[in-house]
């Protein structure tokens, strides 16, 4: 069994030479996980607030899933923050490149400089919910 040196980083993002640069949708395309790393599955979450309430505007439906996001993140069980999330999957409801757009500019917003996570987005026609339009669940990668 193969150990990685602890100077390695727990979680490595990265896009390979040959691919296209995807950082203007917001993702990486590859996320690299190091043995020992402390996983951390948040599940679908989407733009309701604390009380339930879901707007019918997409944007604002991705900025409170956004904060949805981070704060399962950074609950008292799993410690975590975005700069620790290895891979995203993103649902959209009637999926279009203005959606995209709004998602992708959102995503950078709260990445920052940092890169961002590996991520899938698939265009579905509902979601739980009537109304929803936005969900995204993640893997986080923290120290052991």
């Amino acid at each position: 069994m193969s150990t990685q040196p602890s100077s390695l980083p727990v979680l490595a993002l990265s896009n390979p030479a040959g691919l296209y640069d995807p950082s203007a949708n917001g993702y990486s395309h590859v996320a690299q996980v190091a043995a020992g790393a402390r996983l951390v599955f948040v599940a679908g979450q989407g733009g309701e607030t604390a009380d339930g309430q879901l707007s019918a505007d997409f944007a604002t439906q991705v900025r409170q899933a956004l904060a949805n996001l981070q704060t399962a993140l950074a609950s008292a069980s799993a410690g975590a923050e975005v700069g620790q999330v290895a891979k995203l999957t993103v649902l959209i409801v009637d999926h279009s490149q203005e959606r995209l757009v709004i998602f992708g500019r959102q995503l950078q917003q709260l990445w920052g400089a940092a890169p961002t996570p590996a991520c899938t987005l698939i265009p579905v026609p509902r979601l739980a919910l009537d109304g929803m339009l936005f969900e995204i669940e993640a893997i986080a990668a923290l120290p052991s």
